[in-house]
This record gives C-alpha cells, structure tokens and sequence, in this order.
C-alpha cells in the first residue's frame, strides 16, 4: 500500500513542480480574474494545504488554519513546495496502518490535484502549454 501511496505522491509532486516549472518568473503575479489567487498565492496554497492536510489527517493532530506570509517569486515559492512534498513524504513513510491516515492521505492529494487544475488554466491564460500529463 505505501509503496503504491508514494508512487502517487511523486507523481503528483513532479507534476506539480513542472507546472511551477512552466511559468516564467515574471508572471507569477498574474491572476485571471480579481477574485482569486495569483500563480504565486495558488502554488503557496497548495504548499501550505499539504502541510496543513498532512497534519490534520495523516498525523491526525488538529491545527487551525493559519497559512504563513506568502512566498514571494518563483524560486521561493517552488522551494516551498519542495519542502511541502518533502514534508509528506517523510509522512507518507511513517504512516500509521489506518483508514483515517490512508484517507487523509488521498484527501491531501485530492487538494493538490484540485488546485493543481487552475494553476494550469493560468498558464493556459498566458499563451503557455501546460506539461503533459502523466500517470
């Protein structure tokens, strides 16, 4: 089972950093429409949801909801994101052998792979292909 979970988390990880990947730095300020993220906002985002699902549902420990000062530039904010997959990783490799860790770790992905989505309809909006997708 793990090694089936870790498989999904490396692929969701690098396609995720590859669509970071894929917007030049001096876009990550755009949004598409006034009421939602920026690139860089939504790609913190989902750093900060990794760490905040992996605590909540995998450790199973309750933590509010405090997301930290947004990163700034794509450097720091795939950075952010390495250290976020990193995080769960190392989580994914201690697991506990339960529905509720197993689900909350299908539900962190779920997020990822949700967020992941509109970050690639932002590149769509710049003119840029988004990468390929790959299972």
């Amino acid at each position: 089972m793990k090694d089936q979970m870790l498989a999904t988390l490396e692929n969701a990880k690098e396609y995720t950093l590859a669509v970071a990947a894929a917007m030049p730095d001096e876009h990550y300020a755009f949004k598409v429409t006034d009421e939602v993220f920026t690139f860089n906002e939504l790609l913190h985002h989902i750093g900060y949801g990794i760490y905040w699902w992996e605590e909540n549902y995998i450790r199973q420990k309750e933590t509010e909801w405090t997301p930290p000062a947004v990163t700034t530039g794509k450097k720091a904010t795939v950075r952010y994101l390495t250290d976020a997959f990193r995080s769960l990783k190392k989580s994914v490799e201690a697991l506990p052998e339960n529905d509720k860790a197993i689900h909350g770790f299908y539900a962190t992905i779920d997020h990822i792979t949700h967020h992941r989505g509109q970050a690639t309809t932002y590149l769509r909006y710049k003119g840029i292909t988004p990468p390929a997708y790959v299972f």
